[in-house]
């Protein structure tokens, strides 16, 4: 296999990677999952006793929900709104990792002022980071679609 070939194949394989878009179904599909996502977080005051399990299946439905809106297509899907939605992404990506790095400091020294007995640091959750830099890409990109 030439150099060249193989250069073409691993750029052919990353550009689909890029390309890569839901259906449009999706994104109603992502809307159902989040509607759903705070119903069962209400319904989990009702029941106590499942509450740990609701919570959990709660919070993969809302990620799975803002992910599957995040890649859905849009109606007219072209090179500026492949663009606006990788801009999205890169800022969503920046933005998330600042919010990850700062905000357990800021949490630590919020509940020290407010509560006078040592707090204890602690990290931020995976579903707090994930879901954060969703909605930011998703705000973000419809930001830029509607000025575009």
């Amino acid at each position: 296999m030439s150099k060249k070939s193989f250069v073409e194949c691993e750029r052919h394989r990353l550009q689909k990677l890029l390309n890569f878009r839901l259906p449009i179904v999706f994104k109603w599909l992502g809307v159902l999952l989040l509607v759903s996502a705070f119903v069962l977080f209400f319904f989990r005051i009702q029941f106590p006793d499942q509450g740990e399990l609701l919570r959990s299946i709660g919070r993969k439905a809302f990620i799975v929900g803002l992910l599957c809106i995040s890649l859905a297509r849009d109606k007219e899907e072209d090179e500026m709104t492949v663009g606006l939605r990788a801009q999205s992404y890169a800022i969503a990506f920046i933005v998330g990792v600042i919010y990850a790095l700062i905000m357990p400091y800021v949490e630590f020294g919020v509940s020290n002022a407010v509560h006078s007995g040592g707090e204890v640091y602690k990290d931020l959750g995976d579903f707090q980071v994930l879901s954060f830099m969703l909605m930011i890409q998703l705000g973000i990109y419809h930001t830029l679609k509607r000025y575009r």
